[in-house]
This record gives structure tokens, C-alpha cells and sequence, in this order.
């Protein structure tokens, strides 16, 4: 096959070379309303062709390489006092696979425990290119299905508004679940 960056000959979909080029994190962080911090590693234009292949068969792999070269460095250095959740952001498979869930699977470490099925939206409207307005106006009304985790952390590919975090926030918290931190893939805010 060939890379999709420099379309040279390689075993992987991104090769070795390309990722160690191009896909490196560029961190940005702020704060949620309610001061929770979210990290993205990076800039949405830097990945957003990436991220577009997301409800393909070729996302599958093309989503496990970004996470492995942002989210599954994170998690290896991430220390804290308890075990903690990791969720996906409506994490119900879109075709073959669910990407968030993706991105949860590369935060299995001593401290971090991926849950899946845990926090579904039961809205399913499209927020694509609409104006925080219109996801304000059409919630994604969660629903969360029970862990054992106190602490938990989400995961999502892009953040844009913020508005699809605070509302998990909201509702991880109305059972009685603090988030600690959002994790996303890239940062379509500027």
C-alpha cells in the first residue's frame, strides 16, 4: 500500500516516517465551563483530512495512529491516586467501529481503565458545520449506564464549542461521577 502523506511505498496506511514528520503533538489547553481542563493534541487544520475519514474502513487505522502518537503517550505518563474511567464521547459504532472508543482503548494503563457503552447519546443530530446556537437549541441528551469508577476522564475527537463535553460533564455529574479532564484529538477552535 501506500502512505497517504507522501504516497511512497509502506506497510502502514501513515508511514513511520510521516508520522514522525507530521503528527506530532502540538498541545493546547483550556477550560471547560466549570474549569475542567480539556488537552487537544492537535490543531484541527493540521489533521483535519485525517480526521474526515473517521465513518470509513480506512479511519479505523487512520484514527489508531493519531491516537497512538497523541493519546497513548499521554496516558503512559498519567499519574493519579485512584483508577480512573475513561469514556468515549457516545462511543455506538458508526458503520464497523465507534472512533471514540478508539481513542479510549490507547488509555489502558495502571491508572486508567477504558469503560465502553457508558455514555451514549440518545440524539443523534449532526453538529457538523452548525453554529453553537443550533447544538445549544439540540442537545445530545446522554445517557449513562453504571461503572465503578468515581473519577473519569473523556475522550472526543474534536472539540469546537465545547458544548458536547460540558453537557457529558453535566450528566456524568448528575450520577454522581467527577471528570477530571477532557482529552480530544484535535482543536477546531482557532
Amino acid at each position: 500500500m501506500k502512505c497517504l502523506m507522501c504516497k511512497k511505498l509502506s506497510f502502514l496506511h501513515i508511514c513511520t516516517s510521516c508520522q514522525e514528520k507530521h503528527l506530532q503533538p502540538s498541545l493546547s489547553r483550556h477550560k471547560l465551563f466549570g474549569g475542567i481542563e480539556v488537552i487537544s493534541f492537535y490543531r484541527y487544520s493540521q489533521i483535519k483530512e485525517l480526521l474526515h475519514t473517521k465513518h470509513t474502513d480506512l479511519g479505523y487505522h487512520i484514527y489508531k495512529i493519531l491516537a497512538r502518537n497523541s493519546i497513548a503517550k499521554f496516558a503512559k505518563e498519567f499519574t493519579y491516586g485512584n483508577k480512573v474511567a475513561v469514556l468515549g464521547i457516545d462511543d455506538k459504532p458508526k458503520g464497523l467501529y465507534a472512533h471514540t472508543a478508539i481513542l479510549a482503548r490507547e488509555c489502558n494503563t495502571k491508572c486508567l481503565s477504558p469503560q465502553y457503552a457508558r455514555l451514549r447519546a440518545k440524539n443523534d443530530v449532526s453538529y457538523s458545520g452548525k453554529p453553537k446556537s443550533f447544538r445549544l437549541q439540540n442537545p445530545r441528551d446522554f445517557s449513562v449506564k453504571s461503572f465503578s469508577h468515581k473519577e473519569c476522564i473523556l475522550v472526543d475527537d474534536i472539540i469546537t464549542t465545547g458544548t458536547t463535553l460540558s453537557e457529558a460533564v453535566t450528566t456524568l455529574a448528575g450520577v454522581g461521577k467527577e471528570t477530571i479532564l477532557c482529552l480530544t484529538l484535535a482543536d477546531a477552535r482557532t
